[in-house]
């Protein structure tokens, strides 16, 4: 038989319990916040207000180029970014300082800007993407109805 009496439970042992307790949970908050400051930091645009006001301009811009019935299409074929703009009539128009800015939709790491060039009747700039979702922001100088900012979502397989 036993006969031993059980020991009593202290101050020192709640002290024990509670401190553990907290220091799990701390030691998981501080490795899940360096883990996603580390993975992506929630920057979208360096400064929101500026961009904020830039955004009527834009919408104005894009507004009048639907209305003269300017078409524009974005893709990556072979390691290269295409950009087709064409007037209403199927002719491609002339840009000035036509570059693609391309992204991840979250990261930030692997952020690049192309200079596109005129090939033909398309835009074309190479850029090696590796596999996944990309998007590709073709931005333009100021044409006769505003600047183009065009974006699309590509997938590289």
């Amino acid at each position: 038989m036993n006969n031993a009496t059980p020991k009593p439970f202290t101050g020192y042992h709640f002290l024990f319990i509670i401190v553990a307790f907290f220091g799990v949970i701390i030691a998981v908050n501080l490795t899940l916040a360096i883990a996603s400051s580390r993975t992506w930091t929630g920057l979208v645009v360096q400064n929101s207000y500026v961009e904020g006001q830039r955004f009527n301009d834009i919408q104005q811009a894009v507004a009048a180029q639907k209305a003269a019935g300017w078409t524009l299409a974005t893709a990556y074929q072979d390691g290269e970014i295409v950009f087709q703009a064409l007037d209403a009539e199927g002719r491609p128009l002339i840009l000035d300082d036509i570059s693609a800015f391309v992204r991840r939709p979250v990261g930030g790491h692997d952020d690049t800007t192309v200079p596109l060039a005129l090939s033909g009747d398309v835009y074309v700039g190479a850029l090696p993407l590796t596999a996944g979702v990309w998007d590709i922001t073709v931005r333009t100088a100021e044409t006769e109805l505003g600047p183009i900012e065009y974006e699309r979502r590509v997938t590289v397989e």
